[in-house]
């Protein structure tokens, strides 16, 4: 008799908050980390400063609010918690003032600083969620599935299933929520695929780099199917700061453990 495992539900909904926090945590120290690298080689990161800001105003700014909208709101009624969870509204605010100080800094000294300082605020901040707000909710018997059911900005965008008509077997029926344009991207499906770049082996501060080469030597026309491990929205915001209009997107497949992009040149 073969022994069934099951997977419980609260268990879930918090590897699914924790890998969304780990996304966003990894996509603000990614950018960080190439904001100061292009002082080393003497180019302007204010490129990267516009996409960190509104990665942080479409994406982590709306967090935060969810947040104190669901699983802060519960917490203040344990005792235990209470003060945890005032401190990170306060954090939440200091969150909000760090991304307006980054989208205020002029100097490429006043970039890399108010990068730094987000980032490091942000990284100890989803420390203590994961390692003691969590937990003290899970462990209080809250009902966290329902609590935030449906919720993206905390659990994160939900994988599109696979099969025809959902856009993860890229028969075109339907697509993810970006579309093949968007904010910054060109309108049309991109052309024939002439290659696949896999980023899944390379370490994240690296995997810019290679993208962005790889779309440069794109003829007109032409597209490569992007290979990651989770959702490149942010790299999607830096093709329509620096690629206005000349890049199309298109996902192919959305998760959960890989991501298929088309990009081309329309």
């Amino acid at each position: 008799m073969t022994a069934q495992t099951t997977t419980d539900p609260q268990d879930a909904v918090l590897a699914a908050i924790r890998a969304h926090h780990d996304q966003l945590g990894r996509t603000v120290a990614d950018h960080t980390v190439t904001i100061a690298r292009s002082i080393d080689k003497l180019i302007s990161p204010s490129a990267r400063q516009a996409v960190l800001v509104a990665f942080c105003t479409e994406e982590v700014l709306p967090h935060a609010t969810a947040e104190e909208e669901t699983l802060y709101r519960v917490a203040d009624a344990l005792p235990a918690a209470r003060l945890l969870v005032r401190a990170m509204r306060e954090e939440h605010v200091l969150l909000r003032e760090r991304v307006g100080e980054l989208e205020r800094a002029g100097t490429w000294g006043e970039i890399v600083a108010a990068a730094a300082a987000l980032n490091a605020l942000f990284q100890s901040h989803l420390d203590k969620e994961n390692t003691l707000l969590l937990p003290a909710l899970a462990g209080a018997g809250f009902d966290l599935a329902a609590l935030i059911e449906g919720m993206h900005e905390i659990l994160g965008t939900p994988a599109e299933p696979a099969g025809c008509g959902c856009g993860g077997c890229g028969c075109g029926a339907g697509e993810a929520a970006e579309g093949s344009a968007g904010a910054g991207g060109a309108a049309g499906a991109p052309g024939p695929v002439v290659g696949e770049l896999d980023v899944r082996c390379l370490v994240p501060a690296q995997r810019h780099a290679q993208i962005f080469a790889a779309f440069g030597e794109l003829p007109a026309g032409a597209a490569f199917v992007l290979v990651n491990d989770h959702d490149p929205k942010p790299l999607y915001y830096q093709f329509a700061a620096e690629h206005p209009g000349e890049f199309v997107w298109e996902y192919a497949e959305s998760g959960p453990e890989v991501w298929r992009v088309r990009i081309g040149r329309p």
